[in-house]
């Protein structure tokens, strides 16, 4: 039921922002399900909440998309969450990322811009895979050297793809290859 929860949630926030032509890309734990389920969908992993990247300048035209779809914004220490009005539980809400910001102060790469997406099968926009690796080795949390994993498991990662990241990243890329090994 959780997992259909969130796809919900994810194809109402993407209409909204589609029908308000507001740019925004699905990143976090979304965009890897997406890019994974593009080579086989057994294989993808459920998550609890949806990641957006958005325009910080666009925020006050998200609140009024997604506000019709009965989400509202809260902000969690620095971080706007759209919450569902009924439920309004941040954990499983709508986490909103800047694009072209860091989304933290010691990250050494910013966000990708909106213009960094791809339409996913679901027809929702999602972000380009080389920044969505990039965004996931940057933060080199457990779930995220999880979700590389999943993207190598099923060969989305390949010396193209390393060539357009960050130097300074690949080795925490090379350390998750040589893991799986």
């Amino acid at each position: 039921m959780a997992v259909d929860r969130v796809e919900a949630l994810l194809r109402r926030v993407g209409e909204a922002l589609d029908g308000a032509g507001i740019p925004y890309g699905v990143a976090g734990g979304n965009a890897v399900a997406a890019w994974v389920a593009t080579v086989d969908e057994g294989a993808v992993r459920a998550t609890k909440d949806v990641d957006v990247l958005v325009r910080r300048a666009d925020l006050a035209g998200v609140a009024a998309a997604l506000q019709p779809v009965g989400l509202i914004p809260v902000d969690v220490l620095g971080v706007t969450i759209f919450v569902d009005q009924q439920r309004p539980n941040p954990r499983t809400g709508v986490h909103i990322i800047p694009a072209k910001e860091l989304i933290r102060a010691h990250y050494a790469h910013p966000a990708p811009d909106v213009t960094e997406v791809v339409r996913a099968a679901g027809g929702f926009a999602v972000i380009d895979l080389a920044a969505l690796v990039t965004m996931k080795l940057q933060a080199f949390r457990d779930i995220d050297r999880v979700h590389i994993r999943d993207l190598l498991s099923v060969n989305l990662i390949d010396a193209g793809l390393i060539g357009k990241l960050p130097a300074d990243l690949r080795g925490r890329l090379k350390e998750i290859q040589d893991a799986r090994e």
